[in-house]
């Protein structure tokens, strides 16, 4: 998952037209890079776009507008590779060209 933070979103805010272009440019050659390992792949809508339900047992869920936690750090977006393993993931995230964090789960 790809984890943005306040300070990155207001960094992207400053940037002119031509830095932003190249900012996603580059975004753009890392998913051209890794593609034989990414079987997908998304960017999420805005935050402010979120809904939220939360389950209790035996009482209604609670629906709410916005994330789910209250915090300053965001999942931006997503991408799910194929690897051998750990090692071969954290090869992949680390030259990640966007947001600040990277943040790697298995799936079942």
């Amino acid at each position: 998952m790809f984890v943005e933070t306040e300070e990155f979103a207001k960094e992207l805010e400053t940037m002119g037209d031509p830095e932003r272009e190249n900012a996603y440019a580059a975004v753009g050659r890392w998913f051209a890079e890794h593609g034989s390992k990414i079987t997908h792949h998304a960017h999420l809508a805005p935050v402010h776009t979120a809904t939220t339900m939360r389950l209790r047992r035996g009482e209604e869920p609670v629906v709410t507008d916005g994330p789910f936690v209250e915090g300053k750090e965001v999942v931006s977006g997503f991408a799910e590779v194929e690897v051998a393993d750990l090692d071969e993931a954290l090869k992949i995230a680390r030259s990640w060209p966007a947001c600040p964090i990277v943040e790697i789960r298995p799936v079942s």
